[in-house]
């Protein structure tokens, strides 16, 4: 192995472990919130009704920056842009650790999405950019673990400073947390092999697709019909997602009587299971599916129905609720690593990756944002004085866009067919 082999190699990782850790810090930044809904609520500091427009607002610009954010991330150094925007949302979760209007509390979340869409496509671009497409499945399946690492971090250390101070610490916590990922993205991610003077990988497709503008492969994937079936089957599976992680504390509370800490304890498992998920998922479509990701990511969407029935319909039991996390963990983890990116990665341009992501990004976003402002409405309507919440029609709101999110995974696997 010559000398720029060896630094290739070590830039590659570097670029990777950071990117990783770097995101899953993002995720600590924008799910703060839903580990102190409950104290928030309990303190009289906003609604159930406030708090779903809140979470709806960041799902919102998340949708619509993730657009517009993957079509730029094609464009500028991408270290500069995940670094800036995990420092915004550092910021934003340090000023919500003081007591704020709700009208400003909106407009700061708001903003979170803004910039917390920025570090998705910064980091499949910066992927397409240092891994070569024979290593991808594997590499993007343990990056798409940065989801889950964010998620445990967040669940199992915010929740337990929530526990011992008080909800402003959580996100104070999270804030410092994210200043800290901030420094390090912009001390170790690299925007591109070219840009530390080395060659790209697989220098051959690199060198055909420099024969059209960033532009035209973008066009590309707008026009290509699959790229929207993705979209709307991971929209479908983030309402899903988003039904446990934004109200899974609060229901189990709730519902189940558990306390924050235990309520949070039990949702981590799904995190943590999240991140053998996603990881084996990369593995798995590799070198059991010869790199097809069609029939496991409709064999993990079944997975997703039967975990979260189990979690909403099933005995109300700790070993249920256990197995019931395990599961959809497991399910979800290989379904934010299929739907939330990878597959609309193999069928684009490695010059229009960011702009895959993008509409794969602002469908499942839109998806989470409606999933947020119709269950908080629905929650408080079926909230009852003296007696506590019903949660039938919601629940039954949560499982049926699981359904449907297998239902349009068998939609691309047909139209990946018809092509062929």
């Amino acid at each position: 192995m010559t000398s720029e082999d060896k630094r290739y190699t070590r830039l590659r990782w570097q670029v990777f472990l950071s990117a990783t850790v770097g995101y899953g810090i993002y995720y600590v930044c924008r799910l703060s919130l839903n580990v102190v809904k409950k104290p928030i609520v309990d303190s009289g500091t906003l609604t159930e009704t406030e708090l779903g427009i809140i979470g709806s607002a960041l799902f919102i610009t998340y949708a619509v920056g993730k657009f517009v954010n993957g079509f730029l991330a094609d464009r500028v150094n991408v270290r500069r842009f995940m670094s800036l925007g995990l420092l915004a949302a550092a910021l934003v979760n340090l000023i919500l650790g003081f007591s704020v209007p709700s009208g400003v509390f909106i407009a700061l979340w708001a903003i979170n999405g803004w910039v917390q869409s920025m570090g998705a496509p910064a980091g499949v671009v910066a992927q397409s950019r240092w891994i070569p497409d024979k290593q991808r499945g594997r590499f993007y399946g343990v990056w798409s673990a940065s989801h889950n690492i964010g998620e445990a971090l967040t669940f199992i250390l915010v929740a337990a400073v929530v526990s011992a101070a008080g909800w402003q610490w959580g996100f104070r916590a999270a804030g410092l947390l994210g200043l800290a990922g901030a420094a390090m993205l912009a001390l170790l991610l690299r925007d591109s092999p070219q840009s530390c003077g080395l060659p790209a990988p697989d220098a051959a497709q690199h060198a055909k697709e420099e024969e059209k503008s960033v532009w035209e492969h973008q066009k590309e994937v707008l026009r290509n019909p699959a790229i929207w079936m993705l979209a709307l089957a991971s929209a479908f599976m983030y309402i899903s997602r988003y039904a446990v992680n934004s109200w899974g504390v609060f229901y189990l509370e709730a519902q189940r009587d558990y306390t924050t800490l235990e309520a949070s304890s039990i949702i981590s498992i799904s995190s943590i299971c999240g991140i053998i998920g996603t990881i084996v998922s990369g593995f798995v479509s590799d070198w059991f599916f010869k790199g097809s990701r069609n029939a496991p990511a409709v064999i993990f969407g079944v997975m997703n129905v039967i975990g979260l029935g189990l979690f909403l319909f099933g005995p109300a039991t700790h070993v249920c609720m256990i197995i019931s996390m395990v599961v959809f963990g497991l399910a979800i983890g290989a379904l934010i690593c299929y739907l939330g990116g990878l597959m609309a990665v193999d069928i684009a341009s490695k010059k229009a990756s960011g702009a895959a992501l993008g509409v794969v990004g602002i469908a499942s976003y839109v998806g989470a944002a409606l999933q947020d402002l119709v269950s908080g409405m629905t929650i408080q309507a079926g909230k009852t004085e003296g007696v506590g919440y019903d949660f039938s029609v919601v629940s039954w709101f949560w499982l049926g866009a699981a359904i449907l999110s297998v239902l349009f995974t068998l939609l691309v696997w047909t139209l990946s067919v018809r092509r062929k």
